[in-house]
């Protein structure tokens, strides 16, 4: 994965330019077709298909878009008093790629997307769908879940249910002692820094496929057992990055333990009532009816906004702080000793914090990122934030993260003031 991702941004990133096109009546716009509409299944309306075809081009449409009906979910019930999010006008934006200049009307033209959404503070700018989406579907998270992840931790450790992310695996899941994953700590699950070996490389042979297998399709079996399979230590935990996706499923593990209560439940009565939500959503779980936490959180693009806007503000929501201030700031910073963290060391490009991606520069700006296109970006001192949901034909395409990077950096630059 470091490789991957390292890929997707591995060309220079364009600059931003002013410009574009003209101002429109606020509010979410539609569009029944997008780029390659024909590949994407559109002349039979975007099938969701079955478990057996949700890789197949002509589904991921639809398996993006109602994953938590394809496989069985728990219900994260919406808030009981939504918030609403104001609306502008949308703003003219224009990005540079290669040597082109482009509007996001073109963006849009070029790139798989299903749904864009632009805000800053509490006022969507910019809210776009394609391929016959709406802001009633919930969109499939992928890796993005992983910093839903790690926010509940800091909320377990502020009520003391974890008491130290210092503490081994073991104590919380008492299946993993003797383990090589038991004898690793919090910490280092944290950031990726186990030292235990686990390949993610996209090739349906790799270790993450394995894992799928075994949570998705095998017959219903202990996730600790599961997850104790990968047993090799390669560095001494927290020295080397490597992304592992059975690190969050453990973290997971941790969680449903620590709290005794399933991890939907906790993301529901600590942070989605809160924030407002205006649907429910849904987390895909195993045979065990245990989350399967490296991934498969559903939600509509709007709500996927607020949790954005909760991070932005550093965990805050209207005055109440909902995850600690001080977790956000750990999670989205490299501490002084964990060089191996750091943008431009842990990948060529990104950092890695607590399950989060950290951008580099003097700025604090990081991102939620998952396989074929899925990205939330967040930028504290503006405000702003991004979403993104998409159907790359790859689940990791080389340079596939430069041009919605571009065109994020084009948002900074024209509406960051």
């Amino acid at each position: 994965m470091a490789v991957t991702f390292a890929a997707a941004v591995s060309a220079p990133l364009a600059c931003a330019q002013d410009g574009g096109s003209s101002p429109r009546e606020p509010g979410p716009v539609f569009s029944d077709s997008g780029p390659d509409a024909e590949l994407y299944g559109a002349a039979s309306g975007y099938p969701v298909g079955t478990r057996g075809t949700t890789t197949q081009l002509d589904k991921l449409v639809g398996v993006y878009s109602h994953f938590g009906e394809i496989y069985p979910s728990r219900a994260v019930s919406r808030a009981t008093a939504p918030w609403q999010f104001k609306r502008a006008p949308e703003p003219s934006i224009t990005y540079s790629f290669g040597a082109e200049r482009l509007s996001i009307a073109d963006y849009l033209k070029r790139n798989p997307v299903t749904g864009l959404l632009i805000a800053r503070g509490d006022t969507i700018l910019y809210e776009h769908y394609q391929y016959s989406r709406t802001d009633h579907d919930r969109f499939l998270s992928q890796s993005m879940a992983k910093t839903l992840v790690a926010m509940l931790v800091g909320v377990a450790v502020s009520e003391g249910r974890i008491k130290s992310i210092d503490d081994l695996v073991s104590t919380y899941v008492p299946g993993l002692a003797g383990a090589e994953y038991g004898n690793t700590s919090i910490r280092a699950l944290l950031n990726m820094s186990s030292g235990v070996e686990f390949s993610e490389v996209y090739d349906g042979h790799d270790d993450i496929a394995r894992l799928g297998r075994a949570l998705f399709v095998d017959e219903p079996k202990d996730p600790a057992a599961i997850v104790a399979q990968f047993n090799t230590r390669t560095a001494p935990q927290g020295t080397r990055w490597h992304y592992a996706s059975v690190e969050t499923e453990i973290l997971g593990l941790v969680l449903r333990s620590a709290t005794a209560i399933p991890v939907a439940d906790y993301l529901h009565d600590r942070i989605w009532d809160a924030i407002g939500t205006e649907a429910d959503a849904s987390w895909a779980i195993d045979g065990s009816g245990q989350e399967i936490a490296f991934c498969c959180f559903n939600a509509t693009l709007r709500d996927y906004a607020r949790l954005a806007r909760l991070l932005a503000n550093d965990g805050a929501w209207e005055g109440r702080q909902l995850i600690p201030r001080q977790w956000l700031l750990d999670a989205t910073t490299v501490r002084p000793g964990d060089g191996h963290l750091a943008p431009g060391v842990a990948t060529p490009y990104f950092g890695y914090g607590y399950q989060v991606w950290l951008l580099p520069g003097e700025q604090r700006r990081f991102a939620l990122l998952g396989i074929r296109g899925q990205v939330i970006l967040v930028d504290p001192a503006s405000k702003l934030v991004m979403v993104h949901t998409a159907v790359h034909q790859k689940p990791s395409e080389p340079g596939g993260l430069r041009e919605p990077l571009a065109l994020w950096f084009a948002v900074l630059q024209q509406l960051g003031q």
